[in-house]
């Protein structure tokens, strides 16, 4: 009776973290591993969570791109190497990433550098597209996005 009524609260409280943000199976498998429920009822609760449509990757990789791309400003390499460490599928990685609008990611990058360019002091030319490229490949943007702006800009 006991287990039964542990499974259930933490089925519950499960369900009330899922209902306020969304999550990836792998960070809620933690999250109620920690409470220290067992492996069994752990993959009952988020087969119960995918049933009831609490989890679903997904929404949470779209969200997760959103996010990270609006507030964070990271390129699609950074997301990409979050989103897989998290377990979600390539598949849903790709079609989540798709939904970054092409322009803007460029214009993002462009932004970036430009503001980070304003605080970066270099001995010459070389030096600073050396310390612009780290940030812009720190950020997670494709090499070839920031060396083509670079030199765009140099012209």
């Amino acid at each position: 009776m006991a287990e039964n009524a542990l499974f259930r609260t933490a089925l519950n409280k499960a369900m009330a973290l899922c209902s306020r943000r969304e999550y990836c199976i792998h960070d809620i498998g933690e999250k109620i591993e920690s409470w220290g429920i067992g492996e069994n009822d752990i993959k009952k609760i988020i087969s119960i969570l995918i049933q009831e449509n609490f989890l679903n990757e997904e929404r949470f990789a779209r969200a997760f791109v959103k996010d990270k791309f609006n507030y964070n400003k990271w390129g699609k390499i950074k997301i990409t190497l979050h989103l897989r460490s998290k377990n979600i599928p390539g598949d849903i990685i790709r079609k989540a990433l798709d939904s970054i609008d092409k322009e803007l990611y460029i214009r993002t990058l462009r932004d970036l550098i430009s503001g980070h360019r304003r605080f970066v002091k270099a001995k010459n030319q070389y030096d600073l597209k050396a310390k612009l490229l780290r940030f812009g490949l720190s950020k997670g943007f494709e090499s070839s996005l920031i060396y083509d702006l670079l030199n765009d800009t140099e012209d």
